[in-house]
């Protein structure tokens, strides 16, 4: 092939993303192990994946234990992690979906990192506001997940950053409601396939034209909505 028509391919690459993720050994809804999904991935063309296991009252056994549980909780994006090295290229990073005490409201956060989830505490006992001031005062982002399911509220637009207006596992008219809250209130937007099982696989995603390396050059992209959402209804 002709330099010139390998310099205008590597111009003209596009990178996929999945930003709403969960492992089977960390989320008790998750049937797929993290050395699996990284596979599934790699056939459907992506280029890397945010785990953003449940953070929730179902995910924690009751006697809270911080430096235990935080070590569970981190084991699927740790394996994930592990198991992409031999792949060139394949991102993966640390974001979760919190869900507090009493409540059937989710939150994906993105930016995250182990010390934090090491020095904060149990952060399902802080609601929205509190939780939107902690995740600010670190630079992170805070997206509201799926919110027109039933049983879901919509969260008060000034503590949370933006909206997953298309989830992998909603239905297409849900999935509007919150396209149309999302513009409504100035939102930022976001998609991901909300994986948890084989048949969820890149069901969601952004595609960009800059390769998201790390924590930084995700944020970056999701405040410039520097992306094209994946839809696939």
């Amino acid at each position: 092939m002709p330099f010139y028509v390998i310099l205008k391919t590597m111009e003209n690459k596009l990178y996929k993303y999945e930003l709403h993720c969960h492992t089977g050994c960390v989320s008790r809804c998750g049937r797929v192990e993290p050395e699996k999904i990284v596979e599934l991935y790699i056939e459907k063309g992506y280029d890397g994946i945010v785990v953003t296991d449940h953070y929730s009252p179902m995910t924690f056994e009751p006697n809270w234990n911080p430096q235990r549980q935080i070590d569970f909780y981190l084991s699927g994006y740790r394996r994930m992690k592990k198991a992409a090295e031999k792949y060139d290229g394949f991102t993966v990073l640390l974001g979760m979906e919190l869900r507090h005490y009493g409540t059937a409201n989710d939150y994906l956060i993105y930016g995250i990192n182990e010390s934090f989830l090491y020095s904060s505490g149990n952060l399902m006992v802080p609601w929205e506001k509190k939780i939107y001031e902690l995740c600010h005062n670190r630079g992170y982002l805070v997206f509201q997940a799926h919110l027109f399911r039933p049983g879901i509220r919509r969260c008060n637009e000034n503590y949370i950053d933006g909206i997953e207006i298309y989830n992998g596992k909603t239905n297409e008219k849900q999935n509007a409601k919150a396209e149309a809250w999302a513009k409504k209130s100035g939102k930022l937007v976001c998609s991901g396939s909300d994986f948890h099982t084989l048949a969820h696989t890149a069901r969601g995603g952004i595609i960009t034209k800059e390769a998201i390396n790390n924590n930084d050059d995700l944020l970056k992209v999701l405040k410039n909505q520097d992306f094209e959402l994946i839809k696939t209804y």
